[in-house]
């Protein structure tokens, strides 16, 4: 979970001001179910050397 975290935070949520809490929320929200639309991506995030080498 903390590399799919951090491809959102370093790829679309990143750089920005937020109003308020809601702002917040609203804009993981959106990007959460972007990110979701491709399992392939969310494929690529998890498949990392060291999860895999046993």
């Amino acid at each position: 979970m903390e590399n799919v975290w951090q491809f959102m935070r370093d790829n679309w949520l990143s750089n920005r001001v937020f109003t308020n809490h809601e702002d917040i929320v609203g804009h993981c929200c959106y990007y959460w179910n972007r990110l979701i639309e491709q399992p392939w991506r969310i494929m690529s995030i998890g498949m990392r050397h060291w999860a895999h080498r046993f």
